[in-house]
């Protein structure tokens, strides 16, 4: 287990040093989805549901936890967050949260962008509940990151 950097030759889990790493500039971007209903998906875009405005909401939400995101995972750094940037799309049965994070630091930001779009998407499926109980949050993951002692690496 010692090639793990977030498990000591114990195993037992500790945050890793990232003090002899370079600051540099670093940046991730994460998706998620919620699949529902098509006339949901346009309900959303209209911003005809009956608890209110679900774009402006899910995109205040990925901001807030982007910058949470080391209290919410125990063993990630907390970080200056650079900026955010988070775009919401619709189409047919689906509504497809992009959140991309930046930063200048001695670690990455890809949990803090996977953490802004869980949490856009379970924002929105909050607010879609009412209207479709058998909604879902889908597809959580990284698509890119750029910066750091491991370079770039994109799934796209």
């Amino acid at each position: 287990m010692t090639d793990l950097s977030h498990v000591r030759a114990d195993g037992s889990a500790h945050m890793v040093d990232v003090s002899d790493k370079e600051v540099t500039a670093r940046s991730a971007t994460a998706t998620a989805t919620l699949v529902t209903r098509p006339d949901v998906v346009s309900r959303i875009l209209d911003g005809s549901l009956p608890k209110g405005e679900v774009i402006g909401t899910a995109r205040i939400a990925a901001i807030m936890a982007v910058k949470k995101t080391s209290e919410l995972i125990p063993l990630c750094h907390p970080l200056p967050i650079a900026g955010v940037e988070v775009d919401i799309t619709g189409t047919d049965d689906r509504v497809v949260i992009e959140v991309s994070v930046r930063t200048t630091s001695r670690t990455g930001v890809e949990m803090e962008a996977l953490t802004g779009a869980s949490v856009a998407a379970l924002t929105v499926y909050d607010m879609v509940k009412a209207v479709d109980k058998t909604a879902s949050v889908t597809d959580v993951r990284v698509l890119e990151k750029h910066g750091g002692r491991s370079g770039d690496w994109s799934a796209r």
